[in-house]
């Protein structure tokens, strides 16, 4: 099947609009034909499934749907972000990444795609102080295990926003050390879905948590610390 009929039946799916096909199909296409896309699966007929279906499965939450101000840590080559940009034109949304080559590189997909609804953070997610307190929503994928993206995304969010994060098998010992650290930060982990964004996909979850209580002001701690020397069940 073409990139471009994959693109439809996502865009039925998910009740995308028309402009967002297209400006989906202009980001397949750079990163087909951009050597430094930062992205091992390049191929468009590839590539719409592994990405942007992936990307577009969290619009089954309300609370991806319905967010207004995004931030998507470790953005990458733009996956998820830019693709719930184009799927959520009235949405800010913040790609943060610390990796200039990188930023470059989401600089020319925001061209090409035509989107003005995205912000590019060359920061980390722990210095990025003008976030604090900014976003109903923060994504991550293959990013770093639960229990940093819960310590990354817990000052960011506002009260009530929602941190999801893609994963693939589900891992009780990080699960569990991911629900420690939102303790500590005052998430807390409301949902664990199983999602299916192609036909055969397996073993892929979106991990929920929400913002409940006020995250201390020692986080977020200095940059390097989260991963250094993570928040776990056992201390």
């Amino acid at each position: 099947m073409s990139a471009r009929r994959r693109l439809e039946q996502l865009a039925a799916r998910h009740r995308l609009a028309a402009d967002a096909v297209a400006a989906l199909e202009r980001l397949l296409a750079l990163v087909a034909a951009d050597p430094a896309a930062p992205t091992t699966v390049r191929e468009p007929s590839a590539a719409v499934d592994a990405h942007v279906a992936d990307a577009l499965v969290a619009l089954e939450l309300e609370r991806v749907r319905g967010a207004g101000r995004v931030a998507d840590l470790g953005a990458g080559a733009g996956f998820p972000g830019l693709v719930l940009a184009a799927a959520l034109p009235g949405a800010s949304v913040a790609l943060v990444e610390a990796n200039g080559r990188k930023c470059a590189f989401l600089e020319r997909a925001v061209e090409a795609m035509g989107t003005e609804n995205v912000e590019i953070v060359n920061a980390r997610a722990e210095s990025w102080r003008e976030g604090i307190g900014t976003r109903d929503l923060v994504t991550a994928r293959a990013v770093a295990p639960l229990a940093v993206l819960v310590e990354y995304a817990a000052p960011l969010l506002d009260a009530g926003g929602a941190l999801v994060a893609w994963k693939g098998r589900r891992d009780g010992a990080e699960e569990r050390d991911g629900a420690a650290a939102a303790a500590a930060t005052g998430l807390e982990i409301v949902e664990v879905r199983p999602v299916e964004p192609w036909l055969g996909a397996e073993h892929l979850h979106l991990h929920v948590y929400v913002k409940v209580a006020s995250t201390p002001n020692r986080y977020p701690r200095r940059p390097g610390m989260a991963s250094k020397r993570p928040l776990r069940a056992s201390t």
